[in-house]
């Protein structure tokens, strides 16, 4: 019998995956633009202190002594010049990934980003592909006031002709900044500079190098059958820890981590909220306009509405210019507790 016990756990260790590896977001980025620069020679990355810096957060630490001045290049501080280089590169069948310092800083290149990259592929009839990726921390981070604090989620969201891309977790890093390389599409990437350092266990699939993620596919990361919260970003992680305070007290929240802003993901939600009858949305950026306001006009429009027993609430900042100060800047962004706060509202507890 001890003989058999012995064999049969030997045939199940023999079927578990390998152990993961555990990768923070930082260098989930940083694999994925190496790899892709390796795999196809038309890519390169520019962008201010990019290349001998390694970047402003080390996210392309390295690539520069790897693939030298061609394919790595320090710009100059104008957004509006490089992010126009860059979209022209494209125009000309590069590939090109353009990293914004803050994407505050687009606001510089907003005429590139939109009149030129966005509509292109539109006007042209399909002829002009423009392949290129503008990336680089969105949103608020830690004491950089107003001007470095904003999420352009819902601006680039707005706009046909791009698709937006808002990563939480390595995975998300690594499996969809490899498909945006490699999408004809203009492609705008916000990543959350607070997650740079965060490692995430990846498994040996994750890691391959042609591993990708859809562009347009949202992934729900907690199952619950009571109330669907939807966000996404760092807020996904801030959602998953409420569900877990929530699940003691016997609330299962079904957490969707969006992934994609544009196109939205909209059967994934509407699936969930018919199952869970309730709908929180969390974000980081201003209430006015915002990703949550367009989740629940969809919801409303659609056939999950119906299946609502309550209205839907939004989780976001505060509809002000970020303050400087810690304690105000707290209480602007949301928290853990507004979450919790929010749903025992929702399912009137």
């Amino acid at each position: 019998l001890n003989e058999n016990h012995f064999l049969s756990c030997l045939v199940e260790f023999s079927k578990t995956s390998p152990a993961a590896v555990q990768v923070n977001v930082r260098d989930a980025l940083n694999q994925a633009m190496d790899e892709e620069l390796e795999r196809d020679e038309k890519v390169f990355l520019l962008g201010e202190e990019v290349a001998q810096y390694d970047g402003a957060y080390k996210v392309s630490r390295g690539l520069w002594k790897k693939y030298g001045d061609k394919r790595i290049i320090d710009t100059p501080i104008t957004e509006m010049g490089f992010a126009g280089i860059a979209v022209g590169a494209a125009f000309a069948g590069l590939r090109p990934i353009c990293e914004f310092m803050t994407w505050n800083f687009s606001m510089q290149a907003i005429d590139q980003v939109i009149n030129s990259a966005a509509k292109t592929y539109y006007m042209s009839a399909g002829a002009q592909p423009v392949p290129i990726v503008f990336r680089g921390p969105n949103g608020s981070s830690a004491g950089v006031a107003a001007q470095h604090s904003q999420c352009f989620a819902a601006w680039y969201g707005h706009c046909p002709g791009l698709k937006v891309v808002s990563p939480w977790n390595s995975e998300d890093a690594r499996g969809l900044l490899k498909a945006a390389i490699r999408d004809n599409n203009p492609v705008v990437f916000l990543e959350n500079e607070l997650m740079y350092g965060v490692p995430f266990d990846l498994s040996e699939e994750v890691m391959h190098k042609d591993f990708v993620l859809p562009i347009g596919k949202a992934k729900v990361e907690r199952q619950g059958t009571h109330i669907t919260l939807v966000s996404h970003s760092r807020c996904v992680g801030f959602c998953l820890d409420a569900a877990a305070v929530l699940a003691k007290e016997g609330v299962e929240c079904e957490v969707v981590n969006l992934r994609t802003i544009r196109p939205l993901d909209v059967e994934t939600i509407e699936a969930s909220v018919m199952k869970t009858g309730h709908l929180v949305t969390v974000e980081g950026g201003w209430p006015q306009y915002g990703v949550g306001a367009e989740i629940c006009a969809r919801i409303m429009e659609g056939p999950a509405f119906n299946y609502l027993d309550a209205p839907a609430v939004r989780v976001t900042g505060v509809d002000i210019p970020m303050p400087y100060a810690k304690i105000l800047e707290d209480h602007s962004v949301p928290q853990i507790k507004d979450i919790i706060f929010t749903v025992k509202k929702v399912l009137n507890m």
